[in-house]
């Protein structure tokens, strides 16, 4: 078997995938627009994941760390989203908030974020259950 698959030069390094997230934002035509979501790297997701640890006081005073969920999958949706912007300042001011994160949940109804947030986790590996993956090994 040769290595040569496995070379990032012959490795599709990022994917990308243009959904509809919100009926809500439409065209000029009055047609949905399209977010462009993509995929995020390891290193990426260690740092988002390592941003969402807080310091916690356990018992007699031990310090330990705790990785806040929710923290942590708005920040894995907003680096995924590659359109709209998020980071846009002018798209920030229009909804009146500061910050790509804060601006996510602004734009979007629960339902939808929760739909964003089911395709960003499907698209970077988060879909299958070790079972599964388990199963497909032995096989």
């Amino acid at each position: 078997m040769s290595l040569q698959a496995f070379f990032a030069q012959n490795v599709q390094a990022e994917l990308t995938e243009e959904i509809v997230i919100s009926e809500r934002f439409k065209d000029k035509d009055g047609s949905p627009i399209k977010w462009k979501l993509r995929t995020v790297t390891e290193n990426e997701n260690e740092a988002l994941r390592k941003a969402a640890t807080r310091q916690v006081k356990g018992k007699n005073g031990v310090r330990t760390q705790e990785t806040v969920q929710e923290d942590y999958v708005g920040k894995l949706a907003v680096a995924s989203v590659v359109y709209p912007d998020l980071k846009n300042a002018e798209l920030q001011k229009s909804y009146g908030v500061m910050g790509a994160d804060t601006l996510l949940k602004t734009m979007l109804f629960p339902g939808e974020f929760a739909a964003l947030l089911t395709r960003v986790q499907e698209m970077n590996g988060f879909d299958r259950d070790i079972d599964e993956m388990a199963d497909e090994v032995k096989n």
